[in-house]
């Protein structure tokens, strides 16, 4: 989800990011406190609504970052329905379905730099005890710029598999994707040993760490 970013420029984009966060928690905590369908149809509908303020294309880009919970929404819905609890089981897929997609509404209209820099002032409190906060910020950045590319490569990988084998890919795969994972890893790690400038962040007072 942190790895989602759009292309499409919003009004959202120029919100604080911090405000952004603040309301999904909100949101989100809001969504707990309630049982009843008809507000968990109606955050839904809510947001909904804050995608198709911008457009048909960004309410699109918005289904397609769902997608991988779709699964989730399936097995929860027949679990409930098998367990005789229909209602309670549309309270659970709404509350996710508007959880999630409200969650990828802020990360996809939050730069990583903003990200990053509410994230150092979070953490701020623990540099008064030795926690280098700056190498935590690093740390997100490289998680988020390098999930996308793993799962680029894993999506090479199983392409090349279905060109040279008419059976489904399964555990075959997964050793070479771990492989490189590990290669890319690697490389990563040599350049910031090699750039030892790009592992260090500003903090708002100035001081690197």
């Amino acid at each position: 989800m942190l790895a989602l970013v759009s292309p499409i420029d919003t009004p959202y984009h120029r919100l604080p990011a911090g405000a952004k966060f603040g309301a999904l928690s909100l949101v989100t905590l809001s969504l707990f406190l309630s049982n009843a369908v008809s507000v968990q149809l109606a955050a839904v509908i809510g947001v909904a609504a804050l995608y198709l303020v911008v457009g048909m294309d960004f309410l699109r880009q918005g289904l397609q970052s769902l997608r991988p919970l779709w699964p989730f929404l399936v097995i929860v819905g027949i679990w409930h329905f098998l367990l005789g609890d229909p209602s309670e089981g549309a309270v659970v897929c709404l509350r996710l379905l508007a959880a999630v997609a409200l969650a990828n509404l802020v990360t996809m209209t939050t730069r990583l730099d903003d990200a990053i820099e509410l994230v150092m002032k979070l953490l701020r409190p623990l540099r008064r005890l030795g926690v280098q906060t700056g190498q935590i910020a690093f740390a997100i950045a490289l998680v988020i710029r390098f999930v996308p590319v793993m799962l680029d490569n894993a999506r090479r990988l199983l392409e090349s598999w279905r060109a040279r084998s008419a059976r489904r890919p399964g555990w075959q795969v997964i050793a070479p994707i771990f492989l490189v994972a590990l290669d890319d890893a690697t490389r990563v790690a040599e350049s910031i040993r090699a750039r030892a400038d790009l592992s260090t962040y500003n903090d708002d007072d100035g001081q690197e760490t």
